[in-house]
């Protein structure tokens, strides 16, 4: 029996209602809000996402400025335009596109952002509040990963959630946003031996590793929950970590690629503004 499909392009819909009908109480208390993105450079796949942001945020009633800076701008030029956007209160949010110029630390970057407008989650103060489960701004796609979990009404309490997967941008983070939701957890990567007798014991399977259908259907506990976060261009196409074909036949609930948890990352990334103007408030 095949399985049920998660459709994250339904789930990232409704998340859109939610987010324009908070932007809507704002605007009528006279707050605007508003995300700035830093684009340093003319990496294409950079100017399309900063773009298709552009675009997301103005159907949502956002304001949106776009800062596109020369490949060869300084670090200091960067890192001073960033300190006068923390400073800026008519701006909420504000995001850096990657990949920076190697003459750029991407580090120095990002630990410039004021953590109550980093809506990409990045900052170390961020990451703090991850493992200690205070209130921050966390990641779009680890918080893609347990939303369409969540919102297709699957319980997470008690379940042994396997994450594949250690990168510092969806597994790590991932482990204790899941944790969070009193799920067990395991976490598997390359090093894991035999990653199969681990991923049979899942009744969530995440996976996260970038390795185009990494994820065998014999890989998989009949029934699961399987949710596939990688993205991998293969024969011209778009493809998951997880063999989508074969592991429907096997998993009760999974998301396909696309049109699963890419597909709500966006959406996050400005209800993350919203949830920053109110930790901002929090702090006057």
């Amino acid at each position: 029996m095949a399985a049920n499909l998660i459709d994250g392009k339904a789930i990232a819909a409704t998340i859109r209602e939610e987010v324009a009908a908070e932007v809507s109480k704002l605007k009528e208390e006279g707050i605007s809000p508003k995300l700035a993105v830093v684009l340093v450079g003319d990496d294409p796949a950079s100017v399309v996402y900063a773009n298709s942001k552009k675009n997301a945020g103005t159907k949502l009633g956002f304001e949106f400025e776009l800062f596109h800076l020369p490949g060869s701008t300084q670090e200091e030029e960067v890192i001073a335009l960033i300190e006068k956007l923390n400073g800026d209160e008519t701006v909420h949010g504000i995001m850096v596109e990657l990949p920076l110029p190697k003459h750029i630390s991407k580090e120095r970057v990002m630990k410039t952002v004021s953590p109550l407008k980093d809506v990409d989650g990045v900052h170390p103060i961020n990451r703090g509040y991850i493992l200690s489960g205070e209130e921050g701004l966390f990641p779009a796609t680890p918080e893609s990963c347990i939303e369409v979990i969540k919102r297709s009404g699957l319980p997470i309490a008690g379940k042994h959630a396997v994450i594949v997967g250690r990168g510092e941008t969806v597994g790590k983070p991932l482990v204790f946003m899941i944790l969070k939701e009193n799920a067990t957890v395991t976490v598997c990567h390359s090093r894991t031996p035999d990653l199969a007798y681990h991923t049979r014991q899942a009744d969530i399977l995440i996976a996260a590793v970038g390795k185009a259908k990494m994820i065998k259907a014999d890989m998989i506990k009949p029934g699961a929950v399987v949710v596939d976060a990688g993205i991998n261009e293969i024969d011209g196409g778009i493809c998951g970590d997880v063999d989508f074909e074969a592991a429907k036949e096997v998993a009760g609930w999974i998301t396909p690629v696309p049109g699963g948890v890419g597909s709500l990352t966006t959406a996050l990334i400005y209800r993350n503004v919203l949830k920053g103007i109110r930790l901002q408030r929090q702090q006057q």
